[in-house]
């Protein structure tokens, strides 16, 4: 390597350091928080580090009621609308994608005008409730089954495949579930990663589906719902007790330290499963890259 070369390197290298730091120290500064005491959290100058290191605030968080099964519902959503989302999107995008599907531009401008065009909550309550979808599990699957951006993400990608793989399979005698299955969606690794982790994503931390459908059905609440009123219980809180248990109770717990505490619960199962979906994303990049 030339002398301009190594110096470009040690750039890059300080470069993307920063970059690092930059990006790593909102969430190092929210899980420092979450760990400190909450009366020395009030005086503030916390940034990567706790200066009274304590887990009182999670300690606070779980001794609220609802909240383990609030975790169970939400896992066994994101699971569930993650896998269901993934497969209706799949599908239907495959069909949009097969050039001797007549109705495709029919198809693709009907989803296309969901996408800039809602009845609103009032027409959705009343469909729902039409349905006998509200106070029930299902409200969290259904209406979000298929969406039309995840359903175009799709079909552009398999517009970029070539064509003369599902005649060859045809020609062996496979049928279009067996092309979609054993051809497409190994060839759509990349795409469905993605659409994967924003399905897990919006279902993981959607709340106001169970605030509107399933407030009052403790069974099927869900664990950002529960957070939500465990942070509106510390915020309204000074405001239910009287002046001599107020000192007392700010000295217990803090609304930043909580809010802190809540944002680490909810992000970490997200950051436990990206892992898994990297090595997708990389292979994503790389796709084509090198030919026979």
């Amino acid at each position: 390597m030339t002398k301009s070369e190594r110096v470009f390197d040690i750039f890059l290298y300080i470069f993307l350091g920063i970059i690092m730091l930059v990006t790593l120290y909102p969430f190092l500064n929210v899980l420092a928080i979450s760990l400190n005491e909450s009366t020395d959290t009030v005086r503030g100058g916390i940034y990567i580090w706790p200066r009274v290191l304590t887990l009182d605030n999670y300690k606070q968080i779980f001794s609220y009621t609802g909240l383990i099964q609030g975790f169970k519902i939400s896992i066994l959503r994101t699971v569930s609308g993650t896998i269901l989302g993934l497969i209706s999107s799949s599908m239907l995008a495959f069909t949009l994608s097969r050039p001797e599907f007549r109705a495709r531009k029919f198809v693709s401008y009907f989803l296309a005008m969901t996408m800039y065009f809602s009845g609103g909550m009032v027409p959705m309550y009343i469909l729902m409730r039409d349905l006998n979808l509200i106070g029930t599990f299902w409200i969290y699957i259904l209406p979000g089954a298929v969406s039309a951006f995840n359903v175009f993400v799709i079909r552009s990608f398999m517009d970029g495949l070539p064509f003369a793989l599902q005649e060859s399979a045809k020609l062996d005698g496979a049928n279009d579930f067996v092309i979609y299955y054993k051809i497409i969606m190994p060839l759509c690794m990349p795409v469905l990663a993605t659409i994967t982790l924003f399905l897990a994503v919006g279902q993981w931390n959607e709340w106001f589906s169970t605030y509107l459908y399933n407030g009052n059905k403790p069974h099927l609440t869900t664990l950002q719902y529960e957070l939500m009123k465990v942070l509106a219980t510390t915020n309204q809180g000074s405001g239910m007790v009287n002046a001599n248990d107020m000192a007392k109770q700010m000295a217990q717990i803090s609304p930043e330290s909580i809010k802190m505490a809540i944002t680490i619960v909810v992000t970490v199962p997200i950051l436990v499963v990206y892992p898994f979906l990297q090595k997708y994303f990389v292979g994503g990049m790389t796709l084509g890259a090198v030919k026979a």
